[in-house]
């Protein structure tokens, strides 16, 4: 499924377009990535089959592709939905292009390269999908949702998240990426800085009094979307919840209400 074009300039805050918007349930059902962070392809066909009347979208991540291997990302294309390949490749700029094209065969809609791997490599993996007919989407990740301050000063790093996000995402422009991972607490500063046809994905989405986990700069759906978002990845709060379809259920319709509400 390729990415709706309306995905990309006519949903950013502020951008002043007159174009018919479609429900604002099936808005948000465009938008959700449900991540798909389990051990082994068994219990993600089951969440699959259980989402997918209400989820078009599907991340698999390292767990889970190392289980399951390309046989798992074949079987999941064939069943019709959009699948986000979240490996962030970071390693010298031929290797990631080779995996680049490797992923690409797969079928994916989506691909993420880790920006810390410098321009030569991004530059590499935006030009390995040169010549693709309808090539995924490439995301470039900035800094994990995982790291706070504290994380970013151990691994040596004297910028504050923000600005390494900020830094990264300029690295990753001057490659020529125009998609970005990022945590919602930079989507504003991104959406300024990469302009409205860039593609924004946002981990770290929890409702409002839900728990964080392991992630550490987080936002409810409504705020990354009215900053500026694209799509938002949603896992634990809908994969371990006892009835993971009315979880998404609901977290649709609270993206679903904040699209339709007027901008500020």
């Amino acid at each position: 499924m390729p990415i709706p074009e309306r995905l990309k300039p006519t949903f950013v805050r502020g951008t002043e377009q007159t174009v018919e918007r479609m429900d604002p349930m099936e808005d948000a059902r465009q938008r959700l990535i449900v991540a798909l962070d389990v051990p082994t392809a068994e219990p993600a066909f089951d969440l699959v089959d259980r989402l997918e009347s209400r989820c078009l979208w599907f991340k698999v991540g390292l767990e889970l592709f190392v289980a399951g291997g390309p046989a798992l990302i074949h079987a999941l294309v064939k069943r019709g939905g959009s699948i986000f390949l979240d490996l962030k490749f970071n390693d010298i700029p031929n290797t990631v292009a080779g995996a680049i094209r490797s992923g690409a065969a797969l079928g994916v809609r989506m691909m993420t390269v880790h920006a810390n791997g410098g321009p030569a490599m991004l530059a590499a993996a935006k030009s390995a999908l040169e010549g693709i007919a309808d090539p995924p989407q490439l995301l470039a990740v900035t800094v994990l949702t995982s790291m706070d301050q504290d994380q970013v000063t151990a691994v040596g790093l004297e910028r504050s998240p923000a600005a390494q996000v900020e830094l990264l995402a300029k690295v990753g422009l001057g490659a020529g990426i125009n998609g970005f991972v990022c945590s919602p607490q930079e989507v504003g500063t991104l959406r300024a800085l990469t302009g409205p046809e860039s593609v924004l994905v946002i981990p770290g989405i929890r409702s409002a009094g839900g728990d964080a986990g392991d992630q550490k700069r987080v936002a409810t759906p409504a705020e990354a979307l009215r900053q500026g978002a694209n799509y938002l990845v949603v896992g634990r709060p809908i994969t371990q919840a006892p009835e993971p379809a009315q979880a998404a259920e609901a977290v649709l319709r609270e993206m679903a209400a904040a699209l339709q509400a007027p901008k500020s």
